[in-house]
C-alpha cells in the first residue's frame, strides 16, 4: 500500500476493526451487484469509493427520467442510456483503481450461478420475485453470501444470507414463490433517501462479510421504517420443505 492510498483510506484504517488488512481485503475482493437502481447505486458506490477491487455490474434497463430522484448514480444526460454502462462510468470516476466488468443483459441461470461462482459476495438489489429467487438459486448453488435489499413506499429490508455457511435459511424460506405479493415501486411509490438507507446498509454488511467481520443479521431479516424512524430484525429459520433449499442437499 502506497502513501496516496494510506491517506485516501486513513479513516477506514483508523477502525480498530478494519486497518490495513481490512483494506487490503478489500482491494482483493471481487463483489456482483445486481441491479442498479435505487438501492443498488449507493450501495454500489459505496463499495466503489470504499476500496472494493472489482464490481461486476449487471442490470438490462436504461435509464428513464422517473429514476433520477433515486438512482444516484444517474445524471441527466445518462437518460435511456444502459444503466450498467451509466453506472461503471460513474463509478470508475469514484475510483480509478477499481476494476469492473458489466453484463448489460438478462442472464439466465447458468450465466448467473457463472457470475456469482467468481465473486465473493452477491448484492440482490433487484425489483421483482422472479429474479430475487433466481439470485437465490444462483448463490445457493455457488455456495455464495447473499446480501439482499428491498424498499417501497417509506419501508424498507435487508437479508444476509449465509449460503456459503450449512444449513442456512434462503431468500425463499422468508418467501415462498406461492405465497409471494410483492409490489414494485412504480404503482405504489417510494422515497428515494429510503432507498438509500437501504443500499448503504446493504454495503455495510458486504464490507463486513468480505472483512470476515460479525454481523448480527446473518439469519435475519431486518425491517426499517421509514415514517415512523423505526427498525426491527426477525431471526429466519430454514423451511423444511423449501424448493431451493434442496438445491444445496442435491449437490
Amino acid at each position: 500500500m502506497n502513501d496516496d492510498e494510506r491517506l485516501r483510506y486513513s479513516r477506514q484504517i483508523a477502525l480498530p476493526q478494519f486497518g490495513e488488512a481490512g483494506l487490503l481485503r478489500l482491494a482483493d475482493a471481487r463483489v456482483l451487484s445486481v441491479g442498479l437502481g435505487g438501492i443498488g447505486s449507493p450501495a454500489a458506490l459505496y463499495l466503489a469509493a470504499g476500496g472494493v477491487g472489482r464490481l461486476v455490474l449487471n442490470d438490462c434497463d436504461r435509464v428513464d427520467a422517473s429514476n433520477l430522484p433515486r438512482q444516484v448514480l444517474y445524471r441527466d444526460d445518462d437518460l435511456d442510456k444502459p444503466k450498467a454502462a451509466a453506472a461503471a462510468a460513474r463509478l470508475q470516476a469514484a475510483s480509478s483503481a477499481l476494476q469492473i466488468e458489466v453484463l448489460d443483459q438478462r442472464l439466465d441461470d447458468s450465466a448467473l450461478a457463472a457470475a456469482a461462482r467468481g465473486c465473493d459476495v452477491v448484492l440482490d438489489c433487484s425489483d421483482n420475485f422472479t429474479t430475487r429467487s433466481q439470485i437465490n438459486r444462483a448463490c445457493i448453488v455457488s455456495a455464495r453470501p447473499l446480501v439482499s435489499g428491498a424498499a417501497i413506499r417509506l419501508e424498507g429490508q435487508v437479508a444476509v444470507f449465509r449460503h456459503d455457511l450449512p444449513g442456512e435459511p434462503c431468500y425463499n424460506c422468508l418467501y415462498p414463490e406461492e405465497d409471494e405479493l410483492l409490489e414494485n415501486c412504480t404503482g405504489q411509490g417510494i422515497l428515494g433517501p429510503v432507498a438509500g438507507t437501504i443500499g448503504s446498509l446493504m454495503a455495510t454488511e458486504t464490507i463486513k462479510r468480505l472483512c470476515d467481520l460479525p454481523s448480527d443479521l446473518a439469519g435475519k431479516v431486518w425491517l426499517y421504517d421509514g415514517l415512523a424512524g423505526h427498525t426491527r430484525s426477525l431471526r429466519l429459520r430454514r423451511r423444511h420443505n423449501c424448493a431451493a433449499c434442496a438445491l444445496a442437499r442435491s449437490d
